[in-house]
């Protein structure tokens, strides 16, 4: 008679396993190499599975590059100005150490690759979307914006051009010079009491 841990995975499972499979090694490759040179014949062999499979799956490289870039959602809807801060500066103390291959191969490809570029702005369109329905006063979607490219900036110095200053400096004190920045753009009158992350 089989032991429970014997019985075989039910498809659900192994689809789930299997994809989680390949947007693994689809991170790791664009990661490595980028989205232009990454290929689905390359992340296929590192998933230890067929390319017709990662068609099937993921039905282009562009959708592939979407799906493994897809970040944990950023803080949005049914925050206060001063909460909605806090997570964004606790977003970025995250951004600031090792960031996930998904996150840095996006960062890496936006920059050179026109589909990668897309797929990074359809990302930050929905962050853009979720500050917004947060953000208080006029122009909530060009605050949502700033306060996007102000954390994405962070990073991408951080990460991709290694700017000392922003590698060095700890997390703390790049929190307490956005934080006040960042509180008027989310719609808190400037010069109220500061309380940062």
């Amino acid at each position: 008679m089989r032991a429970v841990s014997d019985r075989p995975l039910p498809r659900a499972e192994r689809r789930r396993r299997t994809e989680e499979r390949i947007l693994g090694a689809a991170r790791a490759l664009f990661a490595e190499v980028g989205f232009e040179r990454a290929t689905i014949r390359a992340v296929a062999a590192a998933a230890g599975v067929d390319p017709a499979l990662v068609m099937q799956y993921f039905g282009s490289k562009r959708e592939l590059f979407a799906r493994a870039a897809q970040v944990a959602p950023e803080p949005g809807a049914g925050l206060g100005p001063d909460e909605l801060v806090r997570q964004l500066l606790r977003t970025l103390n995250l951004k600031m150490g090792e960031l996930p291959q998904g996150s840095l191969a996006m960062m890496r490809s936006m920059l050179t690759h026109p589909e990668a570029a897309d797929s990074a702005r359809a990302a930050l369109r929905d962050q853009i979307d979720r500050l917004a329905a947060a953000v208080q006063g006029e122009d909530a979607r060009l605050r949502a914006a700033l306060m996007t490219a102000v954390v994405l900036g962070a990073t991408v110095g951080h990460h991709l051009l290694e700017l000392p200053e922003l590698r060095e400096a700890p997390p703390e004190r790049i929190a307490g010079l956005l934080g006040p920045a960042l509180r008027v753009l989310a719609g808190r009158p400037a010069g109220g009491p500061a309380d940062d992350a």
